[in-house]
């Protein structure tokens, strides 16, 4: 059950990057099975890349007291991004570093608020 909580927020988190940003778009008359797959994508990359992302810039991330992490997270929001477009034809289009920035922000903040709801018990199977 928290697995499909936690789909549903990064799919609602993507709707809201999508929205506030203007360089995340989803092109298509049903953008929420967008957003959808996208969400399993970017579960994905940061379940597989991400963490070879934070070993390789290990050095970087102790240097600047983990904030290089908030890089790493907009890294694979574009690289989530770019796999759903070619691999999946997903038309969920990032169209630069700095909209990635901002969406990876977004999808962060919701992420940490419905962590913290789910590990207060409120939402248990």
């Amino acid at each position: 059950m928290k697995l499909i909580i936690r789909w549903l927020a990064t799919s609602l988190a993507l709707f809201a990057a999508a929205y506030f940003v203007p360089g995340i778009h989803a092109d298509s008359p049903e953008a929420w099975k967008i957003f959808a797959v996208m969400a399993i994508i970017l579960g994905l990359v940061n379940a597989i890349i991400r963490p070879f992302l934070k070993l390789l810039s290990c050095p970087l991330i102790i240097l600047t007291l983990g904030l290089f992490t908030i890089i790493i997270n907009a890294v694979s929001f574009m690289i989530a991004s770019r796999i759903a477009e070619s691999w999946f034809h997903v038309a969920f289009y990032v169209d630069d570093f700095w909209a990635a920035l901002l969406g990876s922000l977004i999808v962060s903040a919701v992420s940490i608020v419905v962590n913290t709801f789910l590990k207060d018990g409120k939402a248990t199977a």
